[in-house]
């Protein structure tokens, strides 16, 4: 190949990665539990979870170990159930957090099995 037609190839490669923009950055993993018995809890590197930042893209990984109960998120322009009553297994949902305080909570069993966080700016 001569000079010219590597400086194109090379020219275009460049110029390509410059108009793609960085990278989007991977979401940040949270790993949720339900279960066994009356427990439920949302961590990050195997902390609980209780302020998180806002705009930013989570992966939440849900690891359901009974099948009377479910895991529900709701906050600022979030409400979804990850997993539901009879599901015993592992489910993820992408999220990204606006400002404000999030609930996480089992439905049948709310009264005793919550836990909250807020997302900052």
């Amino acid at each position: 190949m001569s000079r010219t037609a590597l400086a194109t190839l090379l020219g275009g490669l460049v110029l390509g990665l410059l108009l793609a923009g960085p990278a989007a950055a991977a979401p940040v993993k949270l790993t949720g539990t339900v279960g066994p018995g009356h427990t439920i809890q949302l961590r990050q590197n195997g902390k609980q979870v209780t302020r998180l930042k806002a705009g930013v893209a989570y992966r939440i990984v849900v690891s359901e170990r009974a099948d009377d109960h479910d895991f529900r998120i709701v906050g600022p322009g979030l409400n979804r159930a990850v997993t539901g009553v009879e599901f015993m297994g592992t489910k993820s949902v992408l999220v990204k957090l606006r400002p404000g305080a999030y609930r996480f909570f089992c439905a049948p069993h709310a009264d005793e099995m919550r836990g909250s966080f807020r997302a900052v700016r």
